[in-house]
């Protein structure tokens, strides 16, 4: 069994994801071979907070390119977090 700090990565920072914050969805990076309940179990262990729903996705790494050479950005998996109505979470609040 994985810890849920090896788990849950990084909050996921962007436009999207903080027009999601208004529905109570809250955005992760996560483990590539995490399954829903590993991340559902890390979630609530972490910030002590009620998981209605998971939604994964794993995004494709972009293609990048310095002079002649091309390279590419590793590809990871996303989470949307879906919160029981009233919790929140701290982290994305100070921004």
């Amino acid at each position: 069994m994985k810890d849920s700090r090896d788990i849950i990565i990084r909050p996921v920072v962007s436009e999207k994801s903080y027009k999601l914050i208004e529905q109570n969805k809250y955005t992760f990076e996560v483990h590539p071979t995490a399954n829903k309940s590993e991340i559902r179990k890390a979630i609530e262990d972490i910030f002590k907070v009620t998981v209605v729903d998971v939604n994964t996705i794993p995004v494709k790494g972009k293609l990048r390119r310095r002079g002649y050479t091309f390279g590419r950005q590793r590809n990871w998996k996303k989470a949307i977090i879906t919160l029981k109505e009233g919790d929140r979470i701290e982290l994305f609040e100070g921004a």
